[in-house]
Formats: C-alpha cells, sequence, structure tokens
C-alpha cells in the first residue's frame, strides 16, 4: 500500500479506534498510546495490507487485542469515568441537572462495566460506533445471530440494572 493510500484509507480509522480502545482500557491515555502502537505496526505492514479482504475489521481487531493484552498486564484496571458536559448541549443547565446527568452517565458506565467482554464489544460497536451486524460479526469473528444474542442480553442487562438503581 503506498503511503498516499495509507493516509486516505488507515489514518481516518483514528478516532474510531480511539473510542474502541477507550471503550476497553477506559483510560485515555493508554487508549492513545494503543492506537499509536496499532498505527506503528499498521505502517511497518503497509506493503502486505493490499492482501487483507477488510483492512477496518483488521484494525479494530488489531486494537482490541492490543487493548486485551494491556489489560491483562496490568493488576488493576482503573475505571475514567464519562465526561459530561451538557452545557454545551443546552444553553442553560441548572446544577440540579446536571448532577441527574452525570449521575446517570456513573450509573450507565457501570451498566456496561459489568457486561462481559464479548457483550461490551457488541454494545459499543453496535450503540456507539454504529456498524451494522454483519460488520460486528466479521469484526469479532461471530456470526450474525450471535451478533445479535449478545447485543440483546446485553441491552437486558443494562436496562435491569439501570431499572433497580434508577
Amino acid at each position: 500500500m503506498s503511503t498516499e493510500k495509507f493516509y486516505e484509507i488507515v489514518l481516518p480509522l483514528k478516532d474510531k479506534l480511539y473510542r474502541h480502545a477507550l471503550s476497553i482500557v477506559r483510560e485515555r491515555n493508554e487508549a492513545e498510546d494503543i492506537v499509536q502502537d496499532v498505527f506503528l505496526k499498521l505502517w511497518d505492514k503497509r506493503k502486505e495490507l493490499v492482501l487483507i479482504d477488510n483492512l477496518d475489521a483488521y484494525c479494530y481487531r488489531a486494537t482490541r487485542n492490543l487493548a486485551l493484552d494491556r489489560i491483562s498486564m496490568k493488576s488493576t484496571r482503573k475505571t475514567e469515568n464519562l465526561e459530561y458536559n451538557i452545557s454545551e448541549l443546552v444553553e442553560t443547565v441548572t446544577p440540579h441537572t446536571l448532577y441527574e446527568n452525570n449521575e446517570t452517565a456513573d450509573i450507565i458506565e457501570k451498566c456496561i462495566d459489568n457486561l462481559s467482554e464479548t457483550q461490551k464489544a457488541v454494545f459499543q460497536l453496535r450503540e456507539i460506533e454504529g456498524m451494522s451486524y454483519k460488520e460486528i460479526a466479521v469484526l469479532l469473528d461471530m456470526s450474525n445471530e450471535m451478533v445479535k444474542v449478545n447485543l440483546f442480553r446485553a441491552r437486558k442487562q443494562i436496562k435491569s440494572v439501570f431499572s433497580r438503581i434508577k
């Protein structure tokens, strides 16, 4: 793959890969490092990238594998709270509204953290990245039905936990 093609095809995936890594490791700096390492590996193999059928899926897998490797190397996993800046979305925000929204974000984050790794990955790719079932199936190497089952279970668990807390 030429340098121009690399810049045109691979580099635009940066934000998606970052969000994917962040959803796994929950640390901004760690997610940035993971994406940087993935890009370095891809750059080193850029001549071989033309042989890959689904480059997006390959990049997601590389990111996921590296993120999971980093987690397994750490003895404890730190979580980063979701940052909510509601004031950018709504012009007038009361402290009470801001508190409620931050509390809701914390609850949702805890619900997502309690999902299995597969459910968390499927949920992230579908609900946050907006990928289709087929894209997720290819990326995670599972059938469309298993994607749907994992997404259904993830949504059900989040809804159950959220309704008990709220």
